[in-house]
């Protein structure tokens, strides 16, 4: 045992990056998409939502280059920690996005990147799942990032497949997110009813409960097209009483210090962001550019904040744990 933790204080010298910080990436991501939703109502250019994905891309790839320089005995280990396993299957999610933003300008390129990724979130929330499956997780190690690989997987993957014309695909993935977000919630939800409150650390991950419904809406949005139906209604009031519960949720919130863990917020609200937008876009009520602007000023705004207070702890050292 003490040869092996000195042969990896030798390989990986320095801090260590946990998997929890792909929510970086997949935050800026989110905020990508929600400055693009919102440029039919305000105008906007496109270079905004562009000029974020390309710094999204390349933070994308320093991390994820990071990451696996660890080897794969950490991913490993990593992919079976009860409490991070779900944060590692982020970086394909965001790889999703970039991909979609990717075949608005290289079509070709941007479809095969989503097929690729696609297929790993699949394979990795398959794998997750069967490994979970085998018990031995205590109930106070699940937490709502548990959404991730399969339920926010899935639903993201099925927007970012209608997005390149490959609606089959989006139909399937679809129902893989739907179904795990189904059965997955009533677990999630009895965890943070039933059992003491989630550590200070994930606590962040709630946030995650208002982001599931909101990246449900926008992929039914883009496999059933932008219109008002039954399942619209339905998702967007689930989406609606998850934002009552955030509100409800900002004392606690409050009561954290900042730690990475914050990334957690930006892109659940970015989603819901994004939804809302769309929904101003289909129902257009009075004032709609005003309230895209509130919309798009507060949560750009609030994605500033978190990237500075991150950029504080990685002047000071702090973070990465050691």
């Amino acid at each position: 045992m003490e040869k092996d933790q000195s042969t990896r204080q030798r390989r990986f010298p320095g801090p260590r990056v946990p998997p929890n910080l792909f929510s970086i990436a997949l935050g800026i991501a989110g905020l990508a998409q929600a400055w693009d939703a919102a440029g039919p109502l305000l105008g906007t250019p496109q270079a905004i939502p562009d000029a974020l994905s390309i710094l999204d891309a390349a933070l994308w790839l320093v991390l994820v280059g990071a990451y696996l320089a660890q080897g794969p005995r950490i991913v490993l280990a990593d992919l079976r920690d009860p409490v991070l396993a779900p944060f590692v299957p982020a970086s394909a999610l965001t790889a999703m996005l970039l991909a979609t933003a990717l075949a608005k300008d290289a079509f070709a390129a941007g479809r095969v990147l989503v097929i690729v990724f696609l297929a790993v979130t699949v394979v990795i929330g398959g794998w997750l799942t069967g490994q979970w499956m085998t018990g031995g997780i205590e109930p106070d190690s699940v937490h709502p990032g548990y959404f991730l690989p399969t339920a926010a997987g899935g639903l993201i993957g099925a927007d970012a497949a209608a997005q390149v014309h490959l609606h089959a695909l989006a139909e399937a993935s679809f129902g893989i997110g739907v179904i795990c977000w189904v059965l997955l919630g009533s677990m999630i939800l009895n965890r943070l009813f039933s059992r003491p409150a989630l550590p200070s650390a994930l606590a962040p991950t709630m946030a995650i409960e208002l982001g599931v419904p909101a990246v449900a809406g926008s992929a039914y949005f883009a496999l059933a097209g932008r219109t008002v139906s039954l399942m619209a209604c339905v998702l967007g009031g689930y989406a609606v009483l998850m934002a009552v519960v955030q509100v409800r949720l900002i004392p606690v919130y409050c009561r954290l210090s900042f730690t990475p863990g914050a990334w957690s917020f930006a892109f659940a609200y970015a989603a819901a962001a994004a939804y809302a937008l769309v929904w101003l876009v289909i129902s257009k009520p009075p004032a709609a550019t005003a309230y895209a602007i509130a919309v798009i000023a507060l949560l750009t705004a609030f994605v500033a904040w978190i990237a500075f207070r991150t950029v504080v702890l990685a002047v000071h050292r702090q973070l990465l744990p050691a």
